[in-house]
């Protein structure tokens, strides 16, 4: 029994059937741009095909790379363009030479074939995504239409494979794409008042700073935090141990000075050598009294009074108990609660030209829905390290209304002047790239 000679339908058959099965192999996208663009030669015999993806030319028969500025990819890119906007992307159909531009009709006529076939790719709503150009010398026919069809759509779902999503260049239509733009671009320009956000605390305004009077170690606080006091009230004591003992013993002294005095004055009418001594033992008696009023002064610092009527500003004082103190070193602030001024802390990086009066808007952390307005009054020049370790310049606001509680922290807004919406969304991004690059 001899094997059946197959025909030329079968033959065309099983070569159709092999393009589906490599367009479905393919393991990468370039790889099946390559198989779309060059396998189906020897089936249909065209001089060249290029495969267009998102309006640009991604692939192209017997070219290895292709190259984007060359003429006959522009000529297909703008051949493409105008198919996409006479709504013939979506159908697979002989291209007709009088359908598009005489520019476009010279151009084929140099650098295409005579007979062009536009096999479309389409999605899974049925909407290209792209194309391929196919150009031969000989007509289509009917049979070669058909066959072109149903790969189309084997190569649509190979590539949808490969790459799921459609490419954003097709999404939209070109004149939306413009119109976005545009859109975004006069938006962009808008002006709008710049602002930078910073934190914030309440402090007092005018307020008296209580310093420790002397060397030595706080014994206890007779106050507690934001507690009102009286001119003239206990608020802390040093321990007075060791300057107690200092004063008993300047006392004790200046005693022995005076009675040691007495008694050469009282020898001085007889003994010449106790006369000559007076006078020595005078000096040495101011001397221990100036100790001894010394020693007094410091027993009486010891208890640190208040020196106006307000509230007790510090932070805890289990913090300062038992703690060794320096001459000078801040305790404490007295404040008048009705009197309280904003302290903002501005990053380095977020500084503008704020002018004196720019409007300030505080949200406390306890109470963020309300807003607290506030008046720019002095800006400092010179950035400081503030205690999370950073540079920051202090800038001191007023409140137009009845202040917040002293001691409380919160986020404030500081308005600047009016300036484009491009310049407040990419200053920072802008002053990277400068101090990146040094331009």
């Amino acid at each position: 029994m001899t094997a059946q000679v197959p025909g030329l339908a079968e033959r065309i058959f099983a070569q159709f059937l092999a393009l589906e099965r490599q367009a479905r192999a393919a393991r990468d996208i370039d790889s099946l741009a390559y198989v779309l663009a060059n396998d189906a030669q020897g089936l249909f015999g065209y001089r060249h095909a290029a495969l267009l993806i998102a309006g640009k030319v991604r692939a192209l028969t017997g070219i290895s790379v292709v190259e984007p500025n060359a003429p006959f990819v522009a000529f297909v890119e703008n051949a493409a363009a105008q198919l996409f906007a006479q709504e013939l992307s979506a159908q697979a159909h002989v291209v007709e030479r009088q359908s598009l531009s005489q520019q476009a009709q010279s151009d084929w006529q140099s650098l295409s074939a005579a007979s062009v076939y536009w096999l479309p790719l389409l999605d899974r709503q049925q909407k290209p995504f792209g194309g391929l150009w196919i150009a031969r010398e000989q007509p289509w026919s009917e049979a070669e239409q058909a066959l072109l069809a149903q790969l189309g759509d084997s190569y649509s779902h190979a590539w949808l494979a490969l790459q799921p999503r459609k490419p954003w260049r097709l999404r939209w239509p070109r004149k939306k794409v413009l119109a976005v733009a545009a859109a975004v671009s006069l938006l962009l320009l808008a002006p709008i008042r710049q602002s930078v956000l910073a934190p914030a605390e309440v402090v007092p305004r005018n307020g008296q700073v209580v310093t420790a009077p002397l060397d030595g170690v706080i014994a206890e606080f007779m106050v507690k935090p934001n507690q009102s006091v009286s001119k003239g009230e206990v608020l802390l004591r040093f321990d007075a141990t060791s300057i107690k003992a200092q004063a008993d013993v300047a006392e004790r002294s200046l005693n022995v000075a005076e009675a040691e005095l007495k008694t050469n004055t009282q020898r001085a009418f007889s003994d010449a050598e106790s006369s000559s001594r007076i006078d020595l033992l005078a000096a040495r008696v101011e001397q221990k009294r100036a100790e001894r009023d010394y020693a007094s002064q410091l027993l009486a610092r010891t208890e640190v009074r208040a020196e106006r009527d307000g509230i007790a500003v510090f932070a805890d004082a289990q913090r300062w108990t038992g703690k060794p103190v320096q001459t000078g070193e801040r305790l404490m602030e007295i404040a008048d609660p009705r009197q309280a001024e904003l302290r903002i802390e501005l990053a380095v990086g977020d500084a503008l030209d704020f002018k004196q009066g720019a409007e300030v808007a505080l949200f406390l952390d306890s109470d963020p829905l309300n807003r607290h307005t506030a008046r720019l009054q002095r800006s400092a020049y010179e950035a400081q390290q503030t205690a999370s370790g950073q540079l920051a310049y202090r800038l001191d606001a007023e409140f137009e209304e009845a202040p917040p509680r002293i001691g409380l922290r919160g986020t404030a807004k500081i308005f600047g002047e009016r300036g484009p919406l491009a310049l407040y969304l990419l200053r920072r991004p802008l002053a990277a790239l400068r101090q990146t690059v040094g331009l």
